[in-house]
């Protein structure tokens, strides 16, 4: 899907590996042009499951979803998580990341949500010795 260039490509992944270099938990990415389901937290939720994110072990998972054409996005995290933070734990990041998005800058949001996102999971879920990457880091590209 032609969504970013190669090098944006790149870059969110170098992102989404510097952040799972700050904690345990993993990040996974999910970029669509159009929003199918009835909003952007039941797609993410769908891409959740279907990505197999809530077989980590510390269920310690963060999806972020975005709907490009739609500007649309979700942030969820597993259950691990969840018992963990407050209520509106992911508000910060989702506004950060808006306000890239508000001025078009699509790959920079999502680069700070990525970072901002590893950096608060390092708080619950600190990078431990025998960390084992368990989810790739690449960008899903859905096939909606």
């Amino acid at each position: 899907m032609d969504i970013f260039s190669n090098e944006d490509q790149e870059r969110v992944v170098q992102a989404i590996s510097v952040a799972e270099n700050m904690t345990s938990g993993e990040l996974r990415l999910v970029v669509e042009r159009r929003l199918e389901a009835s909003s952007a937290l039941d797609a993410a939720v769908a891409y959740f499951q279907q990505l197999g994110m809530h077989k980590t072990t510390l269920k310690n998972g963060v999806l972020i979803y975005l709907a490009l054409d739609d500007h649309a996005f979700a942030i969820i995290g597993d259950t691990g998580i969840n018992e963990k933070v407050p209520e509106n734990f992911w508000e910060a990041t989702k506004e950060e990341m808006a306000s890239f998005f508000r001025r078009g800058e699509i790959v920079e949001g999502l680069i700070a949500g990525i970072h901002h996102a590893g950096e608060q999971l390092q708080h619950f879920y600190p990078k431990r010795p025998d960390d084992v990457n368990e989810l790739p880091n690449d960008i899903y590209f859905g096939n909606r």
